[in-house]
């Protein structure tokens, strides 16, 4: 049997209907940019994570850059983030002249360490960005709490957390301004690029409004040094109409995790994900740790017909882009040691028991 790492085509028949009426509406009208669809998007977004203001803008990449920029974050300024992450986060604080500063994770939920969080801000750090790895919250009550002190604005990275909560709060309204992919292998997939930038505070809106949009707020008047990354139209419906199963689907994931977590669960040399009791878990990835041989078993896998992927086999701080803040092994153990373990098999709502089952006897066979 051939397991494919994502399957959406179940997800696509489910919405296919309403997606083909919204585009034929938007053909019909030619609103392809800032139309209507993507104000009223934006706006159910905003609501579903319990905030007040959306700003749709071209890709989740383009969502943290510009709400870097919203922050007035700038250069000689640092930022605080995890060094496991995909590199997109550190990117755009690049990409605003500030420099990124790595920290280590946690060694069961994957995220960011607040103790190691609060042990690397100095005078220059202006943000610190948690990232929702995998489809779980970071521990926002602890970082909250030390930003706060420290007078540190929060930028949630929540581009593989749609939908997640936090102590029965959503993900996107746990800090000053969160963003998010709509990357077609999302749990809410645009049919091409997309992101959202989300937030309570009126000042970040209007920035991140005028910073998307060349900078303007008439036609032809310009306040500032503006960019063009707008959420068009055509994606905004087919999100909209995804958006109103994504909680069936976030449901429908949890429970096949916790079925391979089941048939996982004394495997000698396989480490399930740990789901921690305040919090919800997604499973945007389902990523277990194999404690030899990853790479063979990946290849095996492979040879099998079942597709896997590594999510992420360098560190931030070992990345040759980043050479220059001289990074080393052993910097940041946990992050390092989840390098060389992480194996990310295959998760989406719709698939089934029996190929669960594949997968995990595959594993079985293979560890």
């Amino acid at each position: 049997m051939s397991i494919p790492f994502i399957d959406f085509s179940e997800q696509y028949g489910t919405t296919k209907e309403e997606i083909q009426a919204g585009l034929e509406k938007v053909f019909q009208k030619g609103d392809f940019i800032l139309g209507q669809a993507a104000k009223d998007f934006e706006t159910s977004f905003a609501n579903y994570c319990g905030v007040k203001y959306g700003i749709g803008v071209n890709s989740g990449t383009d969502a943290l850059y510009l709400a870097i920029a919203s922050l007035d974050i700038q250069e000689g300024d640092e930022v605080i983030l995890p060094t496991f992450t995909f590199i997109a986060t550190a990117l755009c604080v690049s990409y605003a002249g500030a420099t990124p500063v790595f920290v280590d994770v946690e060694n069961d939920t994957y995220n960011i360490d607040p103790k190691a969080f609060e042990r690397a801000i100095t005078p220059r750090t202006k943000a610190v960005i948690p990232v929702h790895l995998y489809g779980q919250a970071a521990d926002m009550t602890e970082i909250v709490a030390i930003a706060k002190k420290h007078n540190i604005k929060i930028i949630e990275d929540a581009a593989q957390a749609h939908g997640a909560k936090y102590q029965d709060k959503r993900i996107g309204s746990l800090g000053d301004v969160a963003c998010f992919s709509f990357y077609p292998t999302k749990s809410l997939g645009a049919f091409g690029d997309a992101g959202m930038i989300v937030t309570n505070d009126p000042k970040i809106n209007e920035k991140a409004l005028m910073l998307r949009d060349y900078g303007r707020q008439g036609r032809y008047e310009h306040k500032i040094k503006g960019y063009n990354s707008r959420l068009d139209t055509v994606q905004a419906v087919v999100l909209a109409a995804k958006l109103k199963h994504l909680d069936q689907w976030n449901q429908m994931r949890a429970k096949n995790a916790a079925y391979y977590n089941e048939s996982l669960q004394n495997v000698k040399g396989i480490t399930t994900p740990k789901l921690k009791s305040d919090r919800t878990h997604v499973y945007q990835t389902y990523a277990i740790r194999v404690n030899a041989k990853r790479d063979q078993i990946m290849e095996a896998l492979k040879s099998k017909g079942i597709s896997s992927l590594i999510h992420y086999p360098i560190p931030l701080h070992l990345q040759e882009a980043y050479k220059e803040l001289n990074g080393r092994r052993g910097d940041f153990p946990v992050a390092e040691a989840l390098a060389d373990e992480v194996l990310s098999i295959p998760m989406f709502p719709h698939m089934t028991r029996q190929q669960i089952d594949v997968v995990c006897a595959a594993l079985k066979e293979l560890v």
